[in-house]
């Protein structure tokens, strides 16, 4: 038996039970993101403050895991530690290999377009508008789709709805396809305060609307994460025709994917990277129109995200990887910028009796060694 000696003094049997099948396509009824996390090198200085090594081959090889269940990749978002650990010199690295490994795999990919290349701090509009400019065109050099992603420097620059308009506009018009527009709440990043103009949900959302309503044509979608899936409702249907909402609701995702008789959400989600396997089949029983299978599948998986982007929700990178080291996809748990410090010792207790019975430790040998090698160093 494969056996978790966990911190409470409990065992924990690991079933090991299910085996998904891998779908031979991806799903036919909704376009579906998993924002990927890197692997870092564990023999390079992935220190607080130090520049960002990554392990390329096992990082790769995590992408064709990805899209060899029919999902695609969403690159270089906050998973992938934007803004904690990764700098925009990796950053431009990443999103160019991983591309040209979506090329051969005939994988979707879209990259985020940020502006983490100016320094922490203060900067004038236009020094954003520049920066962000600059990575839309690596990211479009590269053959990605854009995802405009919330800047922190415009977050702390902007004075008005008008300043975000001023800045995307012209982005928008640069971009030679229509690209994903990005709302980050600030359960994410507290430093997104007051996004598209205003602390008031409803005030910022007419301001992202008037920006998708006079330029539908250059927008692909919108991923919301703020959690709130009434007002991921209520956005949804006001979109025009052709422009996608792609959830990134990390609490309520089945629901929303799943729909209501005047429409659906497609999927941007860091929890996808978590729960592939899991969500591949889940997609499939959707297009086989089986709700009942596709409710089945993804009901366990819920209270696993839920956990993972338990407040602080920004530290979630965390256990996606360590659910990606259990799993075997890497053979180490150190994140850039030290970040496996994330959470605690009980937290990853848990997470591990929740991925169980999500059925996502398919190994569970090799799942039980890691964690009890790790219980044993951390816990004692």
């Amino acid at each position: 038996m494969a056996t978790v000696h966990l911190p409470d003094g409990r065992d924990l049997v690991l079933s090991g039970q299910q085996s998904w099948e891998i779908p031979k396509n991806p799903p036919k009824n909704r376009i579906a993101y998993a924002a990927a996390h890197v692997v870092a090198d564990p023999r390079a200085q992935n220190a607080p403050g130090a520049p960002a090594v990554l392990d390329w081959e096992t990082t790769l090889a995590f992408r064709h895991h990805l899209w060899s269940h029919g999902l695609g990749v969403a690159e270089a978002m906050d998973t992938a530690q934007r803004g904690m650990g990764l700098d925009y010199a990796a950053t431009r690295e990443l999103i160019r290999r991983s591309a040209a490994e979506a090329r051969s795999a005939g994988g979707r990919i879209v990259a985020g377009v940020a502006t983490d290349q100016l320094a922490p701090g203060a900067a004038t509009l236009e020094q954003v508008g520049r920066a962000y400019a600059e990575q839309l065109s690596d990211v479009l050099t590269a053959g990605a789709v854009p995802v405009l992603m919330c800047s922190r420097h415009l977050a702390a620059t902007a004075r008005d709805a008008d300043d975000y308009l001023a800045i995307y506009r012209p982005l928008l018009e640069k971009s030679d396809k229509p690209v994903v527009l990005h709302w980050l709440g600030t359960a994410f990043d507290p430093a997104l305060e007051g996004y598209w103009g205003s602390s008031d949900v409803d005030k910022a959302t007419e301001t992202l609307l008037e920006l998708i309503n006079s330029n539908a044509a250059k927008v692909d979608g919108v991923k919301v994460s703020l959690l709130d899936a009434d007002h991921e409702i209520r956005l949804r249907r006001r979109l025009p025709a052709g422009v996608r909402l792609y959830t990134g609701d990390d609490f309520n995702y089945p629901d929303l994917i799943r729909g209501d008789e005047q429409g659906y959400s497609d999927a941007l989600l860091g929890i996808f990277a978590a729960i592939a396997p899991a969500a591949a089949a889940a997609f499939a029983a959707l297009d086989r129109g089986d709700l009942a299978e596709y409710d089945r599948i993804f009901a366990p998986t819920v209270p696993l995200s839920r956990h993972i982007f338990e407040k602080p929700t920004f530290y979630y990178k965390t256990g996606i990887v360590f659910l990606a080291w259990l799993a075997g996809h890497q053979r180490h748990f150190t994140m850039v910028g030290g970040l496996q410090s994330g959470r605690s010792v009980p937290h990853f207790a848990t997470l591990i009796e929740l991925a169980d019975t999500a059925g996502l430790l398919t190994d569970p040998d090799l799942a039980a060694h890691r964690a009890n090698r790790f219980f044993e160093v951390m816990a004692g």
